[in-house]
Parts: structure tokens; C-alpha cells; sequence
């Protein structure tokens, strides 16, 4: 039976702890995982301009044969004990659609199994990291006008990142579809946003994705849960999207975290 964490990261994340991908799979296998995925942050695309402080949300460009060439060895190296896959996460970013293709086009042939999320979002012509902290939260409802229109403005994105033309190379998983939750408890919904998640799993549904069951959320001080929450999830299930649990651990401590909330799920009628 398989028993995967399909989402993970590595010592080349730039705001990530410096866990060797020994560290990482000794983890793994120890929480009794039979298939474990790198994902670490691709490169963002060219002329792109982070916009976090330090600018460490990615990996730069640089770095990509190393991080390859260290994954594959890995992957020989305990391929008797469990089963590595080459990943990265993969940012989709409004206008720069073209920039993301040329870069898969270049690296996707070296790829097993890879992520689509959105961390950045366009508002008022200004980009910012969605879910890099409180603060940076709090001024874009500010700069969308409102909370609602945040969130309405994140499941737009979401669901262009499902339907991009991204070429053959384009990850066939969605990542934490419902990250702009991870403040939640700072910045409450007083809104519904059901018929933008029913839209968002009917497309991933006809394109034929999965999604990223990621346990982080679970993890963060202002969340509590799981990106998509049960309740979704439940959705999805209904639809039978293949769901693939993700710890998103940036430290090898967190690989196969709250593994059982899955566990529970997917062995629900």
C-alpha cells in the first residue's frame, strides 16, 4: 500500500531550515512512507520581482542543476527503501504565464511529480506575498478594499492557475487551494465563498488535477486547519478528485506530520 507525502521541501528553500534531504527521507521512512516527493520552490519566473523583504521566497535560477542532481542522487541512494520523487512548486503568476512555460519547457523533462500554487497576487498593479505574514495580510485587504475581495481575488487566481496554459510539463497537482485562510483567525469570513470552491473543484475535476491535502495549515498559529478544510474536502471526495496528502514541512521534523487526518478521511465511505 502506497502511504505518500507529496509535498516537501528542502535545504535549497531560501527561508527554509538547512535539514539535509538525508534528514528529510530518514524522517520518511521512519513514519513508515513508502513514497516521498522534493517540491522544493522553483525559481520564480524571469523579471519577476519577489516581493517579500529579503526577496528569499524561491530558489534562484542558479541552483536548479544542483538541486536535480542532488534529488536524483538520493533517489539512487535509497531506492531500496523508499520510492523519491523529483518535484518542485511550481508559483502560478497572472502575466507571466509564458515565463513559467519557457522554465518547465527548460526543467519539466527532469520532473516526476510537481505542484501548482499561488502565493502572489496582483492588486491595484502592486504584487504581493499572500501568505507571508499577518501584516502583509492585513494591508491587502486594505488594498483590495475589503476582506471579500481578497478572497474573491485569490479563487479567481486559483482557478486560472487550473485552466493555464502552461505547456506539457505543466504539474498536474493544485497546491493549498485554500491558503488565503491562513490568517483566518486574525481576519474571520463573514461571507460564503462555496460557489467559488464548487467552480474551482469542477475544473480540477474536468482538467483531470489532483489536489494538495496540506497539512500545514494545522501548523500556523492564525489557521487551525487543513488546506481545503473537511468540509471541502468532503466536496472533493463526492467529485472523486484524487486527493494527495502534503505535509509541506520545511524542516525534516514535520515530514508525515498529522498524517492521520488524512488517514481518517481517506478511508471515509
Amino acid at each position: 500500500m502506497t502511504k505518500k507525502d507529496g509535498h516537501v521541501h528542502t535545504p535549497f528553500c531560501p527561508h527554509g531550515t538547512k535539514d539535509t534531504l538525508d534528514m528529510y527521507i530518514e524522517q520518511a521512512i521512519k513514519e513508515g512512507f513508502t513514497d516521498l516527493t522534493f517540491t522544493e520552490h522553483a525559481p520564480l519566473p524571469k523579471g519577476f520581482i519577489d516581493p517579500t523583504p529579503m526577496r528569499d521566497s524561491a530558489m534562484d535560477y542558479s541552483l536548479m542543476e544542483a538541486y536535480i542532481q542532488s534529488v536524483q542522487k538520493s533517489k539512487d541512494e535509497y531506492k531500496n527503501d523508499i520510492q523519491i520523487h523529483i518535484g518542485l512548486e511550481i508559483d502560478y503568476i497572472k502575466d507571466y504565464e509564458q515565463e513559467i512555460t519557457d522554465f518547465l519547457n527548460e526543467y519539466g523533462k527532469f520532473l516526476d511529480d510537481s505542484i501548482l500554487s499561488v502565493h502572489f497576487l496582483k492588486i491595484n498593479d502592486k504584487f504581493f506575498c499572500m501568505d507571508f505574514d499577518e501584516k502583509t495580510f492585513g494591508l491587502m485587504i486594505h488594498e483590495a478594499g475589503s476582506l471579500y475581495t481578497l478572497h474573491s481575488i485569490y479563487y479567481t487566481e486559483v482557478l486560472q492557475s487550473i485552466y493555464s496554459q502552461l505547456g506539457v510539463y505543466k504539474p498536474k497537482r493544485i497546491g493549498h487551494i485554500t491558503l488565503v485562510n491562513k490568517f483566518q483567525k486574525l481576519y474571520p469570513a463573514t461571507f460564503s465563498n462555496l460557489n467559488m470552491i464548487e467552480k474551482i473543484l469542477s475544473s480540477v475535476k474536468e482538467q483531470n488535477l489532483e489536489l494538495d491535502y496540506n497539512v500545514a495549515g494545522l501548523r500556523k498559529e492564525y489557521c487551525g486547519e487543513t488546506y481545503p478544510n473537511s468540509e471541502i474536502i468532503t466536496l472533493a471526495q463526492k467529485q472523486k478528485i484524487p486527493l494527495i496528502y502534503g505535509s509541506d514541512a520545511h524542516s525534516a521534523r514535520d515530514v508525515g506530520k498529522n498524517y492521520t487526518h488524512y488517514d481518517l478521511l481517506s478511508n471515509r465511505d
